[in-house]
């Protein structure tokens, strides 16, 4: 299926923040893209706009389609819950943003690879489904011939899953637990769903 494969940098301006991950070039030039760069005036955006804007922002970030991504937010609609924190609790809980999560993976598209090759067990059975969901207690592992891939031995161990509250992780394993699902507070993205849900809801 298609996904996005152009210029990072460019998107991650269009949006005024770094969504891939610390990006160099970004920070050198944090305003929109386009001939004119930081000087022209740009008119006061629509509602619409906004909200548009928004969801594009968490596709983007989680690298999800837009079938995808409506399918998410029903499922979460049709939760007892606030829609909003549900939906970003779901992409927070797939399984390629876990391995990102656990530090197995630099990126979310490293990550989604790596799940994609068979190189990542879930609950110790082969998945190479990038969106599959996961539940509290389910145990994402790297696959034993796997282990020494030069990818994975130069980030394994980095910490990187210690700043994450709903994941734990062992690099001597190379094994990391999704405990829950994380508090809408927690989670590091700068995404407003509120504007994600009211789009939807027109």
């Amino acid at each position: 299926m298609a996904r996005y494969t152009g210029p990072r940098t460019k998107k991650a301006r269009s949006f005024g923040e770094a969504i891939f991950g610390f990006d160099r070039a970004f920070e050198k030039r944090k305003y929109p893209p386009g001939q004119h760069g930081n000087g022209k005036r740009r008119k006061q955006k629509s509602d619409y706009a906004s909200q548009l804007k928004e969801k594009q922002k968490a596709k983007y970030t989680y690298g999800v389609l837009e079938k995808q991504f409506r399918n998410l937010f029903e499922s979460a609609n049709a939760k007892s819950g606030v829609t909003g924190e549900i939906l970003l609790q779901f992409l927070e809980a797939r399984l390629d943003n876990t391995v990102y999560r656990l530090g197995l993976a630099p990126t979310r598209r490293a990550a989604r690879q790596l799940v994609s090759h068979k190189h990542i067990l879930l609950n110790g059975v082969i998945n190479n489904i990038a969106s599959a969901q996961l539940k509290p207690g389910d145990v994402v592992s790297v696959r034993g011939k796997s282990k020494s891939l030069g990818v994975i031995q130069d980030i394994n161990g980095s910490g990187e899953a210690k700043k994450y509250s709903w994941v734990e992780y062992n690099a001597d394993k190379m094994e990391g637990v999704f405990l829950e699902y994380p508090p809408k507070e927690q989670i590091p993205e700068k995404i407003n769903e509120q504007l994600i849900v009211e789009l939807y809801s027109k």
